[in-house]
């Protein structure tokens, strides 16, 4: 089969999610190493920055609409996907590793009969096969890995793989209505956490560890979060302790982040939280013990009683604002 990259972008309420443009570097990347054709596909109804595709890609960008796809269907999804892979040979499927991504690549993997890899933080071409590599083990090993199958389908750890712009030229934006869907499951709403920033797409990130000792005193995390207009985060120690919500969680386990500005707040620093946030470009711990691993990957840091250190911040942070 000769090769040919299908990218699967992502939108949620007519906005394309960030890790789409991941998606599309990566497959225009490949494409280049390859030298084959690549295109994607994002579904849904209106969708009101689909021109910001341009920006990332020079090739084909094919829209499924119809009007009943503003919610998102996993059998209907699928479907599309699926039919689109088969008649147009593509041996290569990149999915986001989201919970959509997640939910999706399995099916058209056994759909269009390929092998699967998920949750890979990296894909090289080495003597013209490609390689994966992914956390096992909770994230305490990676392994390296091929798939021999002709048909590959695979899905991206978010904020792991740049997203670039392409100077090669604008991309053609291609319509297609669709007229028969396979709505047996569809989503008829969904609710959003109303003024919380998502983890995995905030710009700054204050994040909180077992040094906070307790879900009580997590007020003061929230409390510089949104003196400095931030997404709240927390360690897997935190979550599995129910704490805090998984979707806050931040780790190899969790999200994994590249903010401009990331606070860990009583973060010892273990290495599965750090794979996840190391690739901040400004990280700033605070920790009573001065030899934690934190200290390491940091910035800048304050040895010191967090529950002293984050009042006063917060309330410098408000005079400087104000």
């Amino acid at each position: 089969m000769k090769e040919k990259i299908l990218a699967v972008l992502e939108q949620r309420e007519g906005q394309i999610k960030k890790v789409s443009y991941e998606v599309l570097s990566l497959a225009n990347r490949l494409s280049r190493q390859l030298a084959c054709e690549s295109e994607a596909i994002i579904i849904g109804d209106e969708i009101s920055n689909i021109l910001e595709l341009n920006n990332y890609s020079s090739d084909k960008i094919i829209h499924f609409k119809n009007s009943r796809l503003n919610y998102y269907s996993s059998s209907a999804y699928s479907k599309i996907i699926s039919d689109f892979v088969n008649e147009d040979q593509f041996s290569i499927v990149i999915f986001p590793n989201t919970a959509m991504g997640i939910d999706l690549a399995p099916r058209v993997a056994v759909k269009t009969n390929s092998a699967i890899a998920t949750d890979c933080i990296k894909v090289e071409l080495n003597e013209g096969n490609l390689f994966f590599t992914k956390p096992v083990y909770a994230g305490k090993s990676l392994i390296n890995f091929r798939i021999n199958s002709e048909r590959k389908v695979f899905t991206i750890r978010p904020n792991i793989f740049k997203a670039e712009k392409s100077d090669a030229g604008k991309a053609s934006i291609e319509v297609k209505e669709v007229s028969e869907l396979d709505l047996r499951t569809k989503v008829t709403s969904y609710k959003k956490s109303e003024g919380k920033l998502d983890v995995s797409e905030a710009d700054i990130i204050v994040s909180g560890g077992r040094g906070m000792k307790g879900p009580e005193n997590f007020h003061l995390i929230e409390e510089l979060a949104e003196a400095l207009g931030a997404a709240v985060g927390a360690s897997r120690a935190v979550v599995d302790a129910g704490w805090r919500p998984h979707r806050e969680q931040v780790g190899q386990t969790g999200k994994t982040v590249s903010p401009t500005l990331y606070v860990a707040c009583g973060i010892s620093g273990a290495i599965q939280h750090l794979a996840g946030m190391s690739s901040s470009k400004y990280i700033v711990a605070i920790n009573k013990d001065k030899d934690a691993p934190i200290f390491n990957v940091a910035d800048y840091g304050i040895a010191g009683d967090v529950f002293e250190i984050l009042p006063a911040l917060t309330q410098e942070i408000k005079k400087l604002k104000s």
